[in-house]
C-alpha cells in the first residue's frame, strides 16, 4: 500500500514537472509539503510525535519509489527524515522534540544536517567548527559545506568542537535555526546532478545559542552524527535501488520502441543481456537493502548490513545508469532523455552518506574483528 501511494502521487503529481524543475533549479517545496500530508516526512517517527510510526522496510519503499522518479526530491525527504529526526528522536530532551518534532513530521518545516566542512569529509573528527561556551549559550563560529535543504531548512542539528584538544571526542551537536544573528546561507554548489535538490554553504560567526539548543551531552556529538549517518545509509541505498529501477524502465519501454535493421531493438541478444545484467543487479541490491533494513527494524546487531547495501546499491546504480545510456545511444546523452539526467544524479551517490571507500573500511572492520 506505500508503494503503491508513493508511486501514483509521484506519477501523476511530480514527473511531469521534473525536467522544468531540474534545468532552473526549482526545489520542489510544494510537491514535498504534499508527500508529507501522506506521512513521508515523517515516516520513522511515533504517532506521538506527530509520525506514522511505521517501520524502516515501509520508509525505504517509499524513498526509493520517490527516487524512481526524482532523485533530488528523495535526497530532500531522506535527509529531513534520517538524518535530523532519528538523532533527534534518539538523543534530543523533550522539550526539543515538542518544539521540532511534530512540525518536521508534518512537513511544515524540514531538516538540515551539517557535518561535511571544506577541510573535513570522510573525516568527520577532522572539523574545525567551534562552539564556545560563554555562561548559558554557545558562541558557534566555522563553515559547512555540501549542507542538502540548507537553503530550505526550517532547522539544522550543527556539529561543532566544544574541546578542540580532545579531537572527536570534543565534538557536540546543537540545533539552530535560520535567522539566528550570525547564520548566514551562502554559495550554492553548482553540481553536476540533483540541482533541484540545494546543497549550500553555511557560515557561523559568533552565532549565538543558548546551552537548551545542545543535542546530548557535550562530546557526544560524533557518536550522534555516525549513527545518522549509519541508518541513513539504509536510505541512501534505496535511493539508489529506486533510480536504477527508473533507469531500467526507460531502458525497456527504448528498447521495445527502438528499431534499427528492421526491428525493435530488445530483439538483438546485446541489449537482451544489458537490461539482464540491470535487473539482476537492481534485485541483488534490493534484497541488501531488505535486509538491513529488516536488522535495524528486528533490534538486533545491524553491524555493516548498512555498509554493504550503501556500497553494493551506490556503486550499482551506476553502472546500471551507464547501461541506460548506452541502449538509448544518441538519445541517451540528450537533455531531452530521463536517462540522462539519472546519470547525472547517480553519480554523487557513491559519494554522500560515506564514500564507497569508507563503507569498505567499515566492512573490513567487522570481518576483521577490529
Amino acid at each position: 500500500m506505500v508503494r503503491n501511494a508513493v508511486r501514483e502521487f509521484m506519477e501523476a503529481e511530480v514527473r511531469p514537472h521534473v525536467k522544468e524543475w531540474e534545468r532552473a533549479e526549482l526545489f520542489p517545496a510544494e510537491a514535498i509539503k504534499k508527500l508529507a500530508e501522506m506521512g513521508c516526512c515523517g515516516m520513522l517517527m511515533p504517532e506521538e510525535w506527530g509520525g506514522p510510526g511505521l517501520d524502516t522496510i515501509s520508509y525505504v519503499l517509499m524513498l526509493a519509489e520517490v527516487a524512481r522518479v526524482h532523485t533530488a526530491m528523495s535526497t530532500a525527504v531522506a535527509v529531513t527524515n534520517s538524518a535530523v529526526q532519528v538523532p533527534l528522536l534518539t538523543f534530543g530532551n523533550t522539550e526539543q522534540k515538542n518544539k521540532y518534532l511534530k512540525r518536521l513530521a508534518a512537513g511544515e518545516i524540514l531538516g538540515a544536517f551539517c557535518l561535511t566542512e571544506p577541510a573535513a569529509g570522510s573525516d568527520a573528527a577532522g572539523i574545525q567548527a567551534k562552539a564556545a561556551r560563554v555562561g548559558d549559550c554557545y558562541r558557534i563560529n566555522g563553515t559547512k559545506t555540501w549542507v542538502t535543504n540548507g537553503s530550505a531548512a526550517g532547522v539544522f542539528i550543527l556539529f561543532a568542537k566544544t574541546d578542540p584538544a580532545a579531537g572527536g571526542k570534543g565534538v557536540s551537536a546543537f540545533l539552530v535555526e535560520p535567522g539566528t544573528p550570525g547564520f548566514k546561507v551562502g554559495r550554492h554548489e553548482d553540481k553536476m546532478g540533483q540541482r533541484s535538490s540545494p546543497s549550500v554553504e553555511l557560515t557561523f560567526n559568533d552565532c549565538t545559542v543558548p546551552a537548551s539548543a545542545r543535542v546530548g551531552e557535550e562530546g557526544q556529538g560524533l557518536k550522534i552524527a555516525l549513527s545518522a549517518l549509519d541508518g541513513g545509509r539504509i536510505g541512501i541505498a534505496a535511493q539508489a535501488v529506486g533510480l536504477a529501477q527508473g533507469a531500467l524502465e526507460e531502458s525497456v519501454k527504448f528498447a521495445k520502441a527502438r528499431k534499427a535493421f528492421g526491428k525493435a531493438i530488445g530483439e538483438f541478444q546485446a541489449i537482451q543481456w544489458m537490461l539482464a545484467d540491470m535487473q539482476t543487479e537492481i534485485e541483488a541490491a534490493r534484497g541488501l537493502v531488505y535486509q538491513a533494513a529488516y536488522l535495524k527494524d528486528s533490534g538486533g546487531k545491524m553491524g555493516s548490513a548498512a555498509a554493504r547495501a550503501k556500497l553494493y546499491a551506490s556503486e550499482m546504480v551506476n553502472r546500471v545508469v551507464a547501461k541506460a545510456v548506452q541502449i538509448h545511444g544518441s538519445q541517451g546523452y540528450s537533455r531531452e532523455s530521463e536517462v540522462e539526467r539519472m546519470y547525472r544524479d547517480a553519480r554523487v551517490i557513491t559519494i554522500y552518506e560515506g564514500t564507497s571507500e569508507v563503507q569498505r573500511m567499515i566492512i573490513a572492520r567487522e570481518i576483521l574483528g577490529q
